[in-house]
């Protein structure tokens, strides 16, 4: 009993330490999330955008979906968009260049960074309706797309019209076992510790 009791100390500091990045993108109200998947990169991304605090930009088009970390660009999707300015959120979220997805799908959501920091939505868009959209890059990974993993947030707005942006770079299955080693770790050390002072 007792040891279990200590192994599941182990198992809350896993979770505070992968917590961490998860308890700061809750609030979001759009979450888009990179993931190694085999030897692909999957991007994802789903919510609701409020304009409300937004400056409305320009009309344009997102020509492709693709990620340019060194410009904090990340366009989910292609198509007729809608630009809009005063948002503000991290400078790029890695060093790699242009890569162009190999496949994408749904709306054309993104953002460019690069201090220009607009965000673009597809083209008629209403405060609140649900998005969705995905990409792939194919035979990718985190090292050749230049993208460093964490949690980054783009915010705007304020009081109940306060929104953000949230990009989640998940580790490669390589780090989160290193992550669960280390939980473990710090469980059997809590172990002996309390164990030593009976």
């Amino acid at each position: 009993m007792t040891i279990r009791k200590h192994a599941c100390y182990g198992i809350l500091g896993l979770v505070s330490l992968l917590g961490l990045g998860i308890t700061q993108s809750a609030r979001a109200n759009f979450i888009a999330t990179i993931n190694q998947v085999g030897t692909d990169v999957v991007v994802t991304g789903s919510g609701t955008i409020d304009l409300t605090g937004l400056s409305f930009f320009a009309n344009g088009s997102a020509p492709s979906a693709m990620i340019i970390p060194i410009q904090g660009l990340l366009a989910l999707n292609h198509g007729s968009v809608d630009f809009y300015a005063n948002i503000s959120g991290p400078f790029s979220f890695g060093m790699g260049g242009t890569t162009l997805a190999s496949s994408s799908s749904g709306d054309a959501v993104g953002l460019e960074g690069l201090g220009s920091n607009r965000l673009f939505v597809p083209s008629g868009y209403l405060s609140g309706n649900p998005l969705s959209d995905t990409s792939t890059y194919n035979s990718a990974t985190f090292a050749s797309l230049g993208i460093t993993p964490g949690t980054y947030t783009w915010t705007w707005g304020t009081g109940i019209h306060a929104d953000s942006f949230t990009l989640q770079i998940v580790p490669e299955p390589s780090t989160l076992a290193l992550l669960a080693v280390a939980g473990t770790g710090v469980g059997l050390l809590a172990y002996r510790r309390w164990r030593a002072t009976r």
